[in-house]
């Protein structure tokens, strides 16, 4: 039991990260659940969607912010680099799973709280959009976004990298 406790407070469902150490405790807490299933003879899934069906799956949701979104006035800069991902829709889906895009494919439906894997969307408190802008962030006009794409398997260095090479690289 303190090993499960252990690994969920370090990273499973982690709302802050820092930079590439985020991917790093993922992977290590990953690892220790894995380690710890064997002694349970107990099999893990990271699969988004293991049990096909009518519910939402699990994803990898990203929080993402720079320094100048977490200042005074940083809400422009959270709106420019949502309108950038909105141009590269494929890109990401591509990069936010293993298989290319064909585990979210069975995840973002658009129903149960997940965008259509087809189209890109964003709103505030929006939990069925692409992109949500949490309702604190829409009132403090500085803060995060979260990208709701990124599958439960999905490496998270080919997510951050994906996202760093749009919205901060421009490519």
């Amino acid at each position: 039991f303190d090993g499960c406790v252990f690994v969920l407070s370090s990273g499973i469902n982690a709302e802050y990260g820092e930079g590439i150490s985020m991917g790093d405790h993922l992977w290590v807490s990953r690892w220790i659940l894995c380690r710890l299933a064997e002694e349970f003879n107990v099999v893990i899934s990271f699969d988004p969607k293991p049990i096909p069906g009518d519910w939402n799956g699990a994803g990898c949701h990203t929080n993402i912010s720079t320094e100048a979104m977490r200042q005074d006035g940083g809400y422009d800069k959270i709106i420019e680099a949502i309108k950038l991902m909105e141009k590269k829709p494929l890109e990401h889906i591509m990069e936010y799973d293993p298989t290319g895009g064909d585990d979210n494919r069975r995840r973002l439906t658009g129903q149960h709280e997940t965008a259509s894997i087809d189209e890109f969307s964003y709103g505030v408190a929006h939990r069925g959009a692409s992109i949500r802008i949490p309702r604190q962030v829409d009132n403090d006009k500085k803060g995060y976004f979260e990208d709701r794409r990124p599958s439960s398997n999905a490496d998270p260095y080919s997510v951050t990298n994906r996202i760093v090479m749009t919205i901060c690289l421009g490519e």
